[in-house]
Parts: C-alpha cells; sequence; structure tokens
C-alpha cells in the first residue's frame, strides 16, 4: 500500500504558557498543504531473515534511528494492542524539508497509523486513531483529521474549521536551515496576546498582516537573519500574507492566484509554488 502524507502550515502560532508537564499550550490554526512524501507499507513475509523492522528511505535524509522513526514507532504502539498484526516492511520517500516546521515527521507517523488500521482492518474509529497519534507527537492528531483546525493544547485539542483558501497560491521556501524545535522553544516568552487566532482568521488574507504573528519569529530571526529575509522577499514579491511555519525555518507566502511572482532565492533553497485546492 502506498500512500502520500502531505505536509501542513500554521496560520498564526502562540505560545501561551509552559505545562507542568513541561509542554506549551498553544493557540494555532492547521491548515494542510498539499506537499508531500510517499509513504509505502507492505506485509513481511519473511521477518525471520529481516533486521529488526525494515525500513528503507530514500530522497532527503532522515535523520535518527530507524527505533526513533515514527512509521516504526506507530506500528510499535498498535502492536501491543494488536499482537497479532502481521510484520512489515516500511520505505519512506522524503520530499518534504526536515526540521522545518512543516510537520512532515508527524505526517509520516500519523499516515502509518492510518495505513496499518487499513492493512489489517483494526477497524479504529478516528477518535482512537487520534487518541494513538497524540502518543506519537504533538502535530500528529491533526494528520489524522487533515483538514484546517483550530489546536490547542500542546496541538492536540483540534477542532475542525471552515477555511477555504483555494483562491490564493502558497509559496513554500525553505532555507535549508535546520531549526531544532526543543531549542526553539527555551528562547520563547510565552504570552496571551490579545486577540485569539480564530478570530483573525474570519477576515480575509490581505487583512492579516500585523495581526497574525507566529511568536517563535522574534528569536530566530535574530539566530538566523536568512529566515527572515525569506519573508521580507515574499512581501518584495507581492504575498499578501507571509509567515514562518511552527517553529521553522520555512516560510510560506499567500499570493492572489494569477498573480505574476518573480523571486531570485539561492539555489540550494527549496522553493515550491502550490495551489491548495
Amino acid at each position: 500500500m502506498i500512500t502520500y502524507p502531505n505536509c501542513k502550515i500554521n496560520l498564526g502560532l502562540n505560545i501561551l504558557e509552559k505545562r507542568a508537564d513541561k509542554y506549551h499550550n498553544l493557540d494555532t490554526v492547521f491548515y494542510p498543504i498539499p506537499l508531500s512524501d510517499i509513504l509505502e507499507i507492505i506485509e513481511n513475509k519473511d521477518p525471520e531473515n529481516s533486521p529488526t523492522f525494515p525500513l528503507s528511505t530514500s530522497g532527503l535524509p532522515i535523520q535518527g534511528t530507524t527505533s526513533s522513526n515514527l512509521c516504526v514507532k506507530a506500528y510499535k504502539l498498535l502492536k501491543k494492542d494488536f499482537p497479532k498484526m502481521p510484520w512489515v516492511r516500511v520505505h519512506i520517500h522524503k520530499i518534504i524539508p526536515i526540521g522545518a516546521g512543516l510537520g512532515g515527521g508527524s505526517s509520516n507517523g500519523a499516515f502509518a497509523l492510518k495505513m496499518y488500521n487499513n492493512l489489517f482492518d483494526l477497524q479504529l474509529s478516528e477518535e482512537k486513531l487520534i487518541e494513538y497519534a497524540s502518543v506519537l507527537g504533538s502535530d500528529c492528531p491533526f494528520f489524522i483529521k487533515n483538514k484546517p483546525c483550530h489546536a490547542e493544547g500542546r496541538g492536540e485539542v483540534l477542532r475542525e474549521i471552515e477555511l477555504d483558501l483555494s483562491a490564493y497560491t502558497f509559496v513554500i521556501v525553505n532555507p535549508a536551515i535546520y531549526v531544532n524545535t526543543g531549542d526553539a522553544f527555551r528562547d520563547i516568552k510565552p504570552r496571551f496576546p490579545n486577540r485569539k487566532i480564530i478570530d483573525i482568521i474570519q477576515l480575509p488574507p490581505e487583512e492579516w498582516r500585523g495581526l497574525l504573528q507566529n511568536d517563535f519569529e522574534q528569536s530566530l530571526f535574530i539566530q538566523y537573519p536568512a529566515i527572515e529575509k525569506v519573508k521580507l522577499d515574499l512581501y518584495q514579491a507581492g504575498a499578501v500574507y507571509a509567515s514562518m511555519s511552527g517553529s521553522g525555518s520555512t516560510v510560506y507566502g499567500i499570493f492572489p492566484k494569477g498573480r505574476q511572482m518573480e523571486f531570485n532565492f539561492p539555489d540550494h533553497y527549496f522553493v515550491k509554488i502550490l495551489s491548495p485546492e
């Protein structure tokens, strides 16, 4: 079975307060974007002559060990409750930049959960899949729904919202800078903003600039001026709104469809022009 785990962007990201469990409560809107990895999972017919967990990759290099991969963790999580699940082989072709604030790894893990559920007829409800996904990581539950959602808590408290941005073109730019999420959080000063994100996004995107903010930008722009320059360049090119996604380093720009765009980003930058449906 093959599927295509897509990524997301954050429309606004406010870090509200640190929790007793050392996570942070946040306020954001997740919006799915049609930029995808390729994930293949098949039953392993010969587990005795295979590695502990047959995981292969191609495309962009994936950091970490096999045991830390979320597709592997998803399998082991389900195997505890469904011990008769057959062994599997997993292949990931990585296209979504890593450490980029796009949730590519989280998407792989969540899509793997859905694939195991379908492959082995586990009959898990969306609610139960979200419960498993929340164990994998804060962004994983969103990719079970994979629709525009207002997110609270540490990102796992989701409410689907009506938000249609099909009249716009998205430009995704990653300046080849890896941002460690834990390090990014250490520089955050939690705050409660005057205006909630869910209220701001009721306005047209042309009115978001100056209102819809990502709290990570302030500190990361100081550490990595190249990320801030991407945002400024997108505005210079005619974006009605531009922002860093998640904890960076990807920046996206929202442009009216049909707008002529000219960019001069360095060759090693990852640049994609996308049209959400």
